[in-house]
């Protein structure tokens, strides 16, 4: 089965309440969806978020490396993913939400073609039912403590309270409250998707010691280990690092410089689920905890192939982030099916998810491209 044609698709899809975090704030989810049809007439699907913040990447721009990297990837044995890889890095540097979309989509027709699920083709499954990350994240204290009410009676176990919004004294009382609300036995962090200083993450780490806090994400931008180093020796609060997160070299660098004992990994940062399952074993050998994670909007593809990778990483400490069930509208005609914060793995060939090619019509939007070379 060789690949016939490469179509990327952007969308712009309803959310169902704007997520505000210290980054941005999302009221529509702009994502890059990959169609690519094999010459026996079978069709996958791969998804990345556009991610401005993560990755540097937009949808018009990886609309623009899905064209250039087409070239090289048309009539290619679909099975033969690492050659696509090979092929893709040689043709074109980064971009890895691009080529993460479309390696997602090779995963989902090789399961197809094979009869198996994609977690077969990536390694051993270890487990088949799921614990999920749910996201506070609107900013109002109020409206907050709704939500984090809701969410635990639905039966969610593990949270992400969004900070680096406020300043760290407020952010600080707002997440106490929560945790507060919350009660004890839950995993419960907070994420300042880089929005403080390190003198500010300090401050906020202080001012929450003692709540319930298991971890704190990204609390000092990407690139600044020594900030976040600070901020690991100040507390007893878990560090993890997310935007910092780009390659293993990052993680192995994080854990030498005692910046992190946790990551969050996703597989637009690191160009697709193989690499994003080595990232998730290396963590294991360095006992690092781990969250696998979508981007916020991101659709039932792209959540379910990250759920297809936590079926078979060998730690999941800080559990799931799917992020579909954030969306008023998704492109399958199922969503991923979740029950009382826990999630299944999915089993049916391929990524197990239908694409319903009416609702991405009705949510695709025009992109101009040009060459990028």
């Amino acid at each position: 089965m060789r690949i016939r044609s490469i179509e990327p698709i952007a969308v712009n899809l309803p959310m169902r309440k704007p997520v505000v975090m210290a980054s941005e704030e999302i009221r529509r989810a702009e994502n890059l969806l990959v169609r690519i049809e094999a010459d026996n007439g079978c069709v996958g699907w791969g998804e990345a978020g556009a991610a401005p913040m993560h990755t540097g990447e937009t949808v018009p721009g990886m609309t623009a490396a899905v064209e250039h990297l087409r070239p090289t990837l048309l009539g290619r044995e679909v099975a033969d993913i690492n050659g696509a890889l090979a092929a893709m890095d040689g043709r074109m540097y980064g971009n890895h939400g691009a080529k993460a979309a479309i390696e997602i989509a090779l995963h989902d027709l090789a399961g197809r073609d094979a009869g198996k699920p994609v977690h077969a083709l990536l390694g051993e499954k270890k487990r088949s039912y799921m614990t999920l990350l749910g996201v506070v994240g609107g900013g109002d204290l109020n409206g907050d403590l709704e939500d984090a009410a809701k969410k635990k009676a639905a039966g969610v176990t593990a949270y992400k309270i969004k900070v680096g919004i406020d300043t760290p004294a407020k952010d600080a009382a707002r997440a106490r409250a929560i945790c507060e609300k919350l009660g004890s036995g839950l995993l419960i962090s907070a994420d300042a998707n880089q929005g403080y200083s390190t003198e500010q993450a300090i401050e906020y780490v202080r001012a929450v010691k003692g709540c319930g806090l298991d971890f704190f994400e990204q609390p000092v931008l990407g690139h600044d280990l020594a900030g976040m180093a600070a901020v690991a020796a100040a507390t007893e609060i878990a560090i993890g690092a997310d935007e910092g997160i780009h390659s293993l070299d990052d993680i192995r660098q994080h854990h030498e410089r005692k910046a992190a004992r946790g990551v969050s990994l996703k597989a637009i940062k690191l160009g697709g689920l193989k690499a994003l399952t080595e990232a998730s074993c290396l963590c294991d050998r360095l006992g690092m905890s781990v969250n696998i994670s979508c981007k916020t909007g991101e659709s039932s593809i792209a959540c379910a192939a990250a759920l297809h990778v936590a079926a078979v990483i060998p730690n999941m400490a800080w559990a799931l982030t799917l992020t579909h069930m954030g969306l008023a509208e998704d492109v399958t005609g199922q969503s991923i099916r979740t029950d009382h914060g826990h999630v299944e793995s999915l089993e049916r060939p391929g990524l197990g998810i239908e694409v319903d090619e009416n609702r991405v019509r009705r949510y695709r939007v025009p992109i101009s491209t040009r060459n990028v070379a």
